[in-house]
């Protein structure tokens, strides 16, 4: 068979893939997708023809011949957290036998970064895209809406009026922390966080509200940073808060490894964890349940999240009804020897 490819660049076509299978040009496309309606033994042909072409499929003419692509834009602001990496492989499992393709962006809590990233995206002419939360900039707000992209939002549930969302109340996630700790008769908490992004502070929002109830709210002992979170920065601010307020006898940690690092440096100081300073971490990171005491974390739902939001924006696609636009999937307080 001779391969002309295409008349401009000379590549092979899709058209030239179906006709090695034998199979029609919709019927390769959709093998190649991985749409799981294609029979095994389909799919097996059009992938050793594409192979033996080198065809390597041209997303924007898709996008072009249908006003739309087979991709789905994740936003999310970090790829260093664990919390991103589970819930981007539930999405994955959920779009992968639908024949979508994921393209992630990663706007490092950078609200400009983001705007960037949603102008260049909505320029592939996605069929819908997945997004982190509900700050973003006007400019961005006004690009979504102008595109009539469908938009899932995750991990929280307060947001625009109308707005689908995916995920827990973070509020409450504080709230449920303080409450722990005073249940287990501590009266100095303290709140450690970092990175200081809308989520930390709606957890910290919780946490001071509940103090307060509880006539507890001191505001010394709370030591907020800007840097990313890390187990290194963790140890680092549970020595600036012990030189703050040495009689802290509990601390919830606005994300796991910095708990992590707390516990290691109370093991250094000869701080003795619950004894002297208890402490609840969030996320409930693997490594947790490993410590040295074992760390008492919130567990947060983050691959349903994933699941829940893709399944969402599959039900916007396929024009059905989503029952709830926000999705409450919860948290689980682990209790464990730290606390």
């Amino acid at each position: 068979m001779s391969r002309t490819g295409s008349r401009t660049t000379g590549r092979p076509t899709l058209a030239e893939v179906a006709r090695l299978s034998g199979v029609s040009p919709i019927t390769a496309s959709r093998a190649l997708r991985g749409v799981s309606t294609v029979a095994p033994e389909l799919v097996e042909k059009v992938v050793a023809a594409a192979a033996s072409l080198g065809y390597v499929a041209n997303p924007a003419a898709r996008a072009l011949a249908s006003a739309r692509s087979q991709s789905v834009v994740v936003l999310i602001p970090s790829l260093s957290n664990q919390l991103f990496i589970d819930t981007l492989e539930a999405i994955h499992e959920v779009m992968r036998p639908r024949g979508l393709e994921v393209l992630i962006g990663n706007y490092h809590y950078d609200l400009a970064e983001e705007e960037n990233l949603i102008r260049n995206y909505l320029a592939y002419q996605p069929c819908g895209m997945l997004l982190t939360g509900f700050e973003r900039s006007e400019a961005s707000r006004q690009m979504l809406a102008a595109s009539g992209v469908p938009c899932v939002h995750m991990m929280e549930l307060n947001g625009e009026a109308g707005a689908l969302s995916v995920g827990f109340s973070q509020q409450q996630a504080g709230r449920a922390a303080a409450r722990h700790l005073i249940e287990r008769g501590r009266k100095r908490l303290a709140f450690i966080a970092a990175q200081l992004d809308p989520r930390v502070m709606q957890r910290a929002e919780g946490f001071r509200q509940a103090l307060a109830e509880a006539g507890l709210q001191a505001a010394e002992l709370e030591v907020l940073a800007p840097e990313p979170s890390s187990i290194a920065l963790g140890s680092a601010l549970f020595s600036q808060l012990l030189q703050q307020a040495p009689d802290v006898d509990g601390i919830f940690f606005c994300n796991d490894d910095l708990a992590q690092g707390a516990v290691l440096q109370a093991l250094r100081q000869g701080v003795e964890v619950p004894r002297q300073v208890a402490m609840v971490g969030f996320n409930d990171l693997p490594a947790s349940a490993h410590m040295v005491p074992r760390l008492t974390s919130i567990r947060t739902p983050r691959a349903a999240v994933g699941r829940g939001a893709a399944q969402a924006l599959l039900a916007l696609l396929d024009g059905r009804r989503v029952p709830n636009a926000q999705q409450d999937l919860g948290f689980e307080l682990m209790v464990r020897e730290s606390s």
